[in-house]
């Protein structure tokens, strides 16, 4: 093994500019993929973060309200056809004990009802039409982050008391301590005290979204102790579908998850990875190219030293591994000073292009596993290049060879 280590080495210490040519072509290669992977991931990470900064990964409803088929005699003949029934209101009864057996379902890190619907925010002889949410806060936040909404006053949700967005707030001209009415079509009504003023991200949600305790929820109303909704956070984002479809076997209940909410966000996704993965595939292509015409042309040039190697007794196999580690060192250094290059890019188009408020506008994602990653697939792929140089050196007749 020290032979080979030591020849290895020497061929790529004497042919400086060839190495030189070699490892500056892979470790640009290896820049590029991990600063399209960092930026490409970065998107993606605060895409889904801004989307799903209001919504739950799983929503647990009622289910519809069906007809139930008619009997078919033989020989009948079918009059009409049964249309969908108007759906009421409808509610879960029994939504303490699912929220009970939810959290200790796999893949479930937060469980929260809501009691939600239609109403009226009242102030001053200005009438707004709003969404009444009742939530337990406590519950609330750990599936739906709240304290990057805040703008004004205190995250608290006390009895009579409502968390409200802030272009609501504009529009009644209301501050944190300030009271408003709401009214609900079921002639409920009710005066609240602004707790605080929230930012969800979306104008229209805040102007409608208003937050209040679970319980007065209910009785504004009319649910008695009802829920409309359970959210649901999973531990693993992406395997929310899944989830879905075995909370709504195991509790009979209606199950959205948020890829089947956001249909077009998941296929720019998709679209997203897929471009990402055929860039980084023709770049990893076009290194491998690079290392292997580049040893090509090493075989070539010492083809005599390769054939008094083997006059004198080394055998194929040392050969093969000389070059076969000529190509894995390539990769491994290249991938390193590669890593190097395209974090640095990826961190300073980050820290450059800002948005308004200072936020980056392309957020990068850099983690142990892409170097980790990038430096295995990159010395592999050195290996891979060197085998056709590496089989030719190998067989490379001693005597032809000394004699070329």
């Amino acid at each position: 093994m020290n032979f080979v280590w030591t020849v290895a080495w020497r061929l790529l210490r004497e042919g400086r500019f060839q190495t030189a040519l070699i490892l500056a072509g892979v470790s640009i290669g290896v820049g590029v993929i991990v600063y399209i992977t960092a930026i490409v991931s970065g998107l993606q990470a605060n895409i889904i973060d801004r989307t799903l900064s209001t919504q739950a990964h799983v929503v647990l409803r009622p289910a519809d309200i069906v007809n139930q088929a008619p009997l078919t005699v033989p020989g009948s003949v079918k009059l009409a056809d049964i249309a969908k029934r108007t759906q009421r209101e409808n509610t879960i009864a029994n939504w303490s004990g699912i929220v009970a057996r939810m959290r200790g379902t796999p893949n479930v890190s937060a469980v929260a009802a809501m009691a939600s619907g239609p109403g009226v925010a009242q102030q001053g002889g200005v009438r707004k039409s709003i969404v009444l949410m009742g939530v337990e806060l406590d519950d609330y936040s750990q599936v739906v982050r709240l304290d990057n909404k805040l703008q004004a006053g205190r995250l608290l949700l006390p009895t009579g008391t409502a968390l409200i967005g802030k272009e609501l707030a504009a529009d009644l001209g209301l501050q944190p301590g300030g009271r408003l009415r709401l009214q609900t079509a079921t002639g409920g009504s009710q005066s609240m005290t602004v707790g605080a003023i929230l930012d969800f991200g979306l104008k229209d949600l805040n102007k409608r979204w208003v937050l209040l305790p679970l319980r007065e929820a209910q009785n504004l109303l009319g649910f008695q102790r009802d829920v409309t909704e359970i959210y649901i956070k999973s531990e693993r984002l992406f395997e929310a579908e899944s989830l879905a479809a075995n909370l709504a076997l195991s509790t009979g209940l209606t199950a959205d998850s948020w890829q089947s909410s956001n249909g077009q966000l998941v296929t720019a996704l998709k679209s997203q990875s897929a471009s990402s993965l055929m860039i980084r595939v023709f770049v990893t292509f076009a290194v491998a190219l690079g290392i292997a015409s580049v040893l090509v042309v090493t075989v070539v040039q010492r083809q005599r030293e390769i054939g008094i190697l083997r006059a004198m007794g080394t055998p194929a196999s040392r050969i093969l591994a000389v070059f076969l580690l000529q190509g894995g060192l390539v990769g491994l250094f290249g991938s390193l000073f590669g890593s190097v290059l395209g974090a640095a890019m990826a961190e300073g188009i980050s820290r450059l292009a800002l948005t308004e408020d200072g936020s980056p506008l392309f957020p990068v994602v850099l983690d142990s596993e892409l170097f980790i990653t990038t430096a295995l697939i990159a010395t592999l792929v050195g290996v891979l290049a060197a085998l056709l140089p590496a089989l030719r050196a190998a067989r490379l007749d001693p005597v032809v060879a000394i004699r070329g």
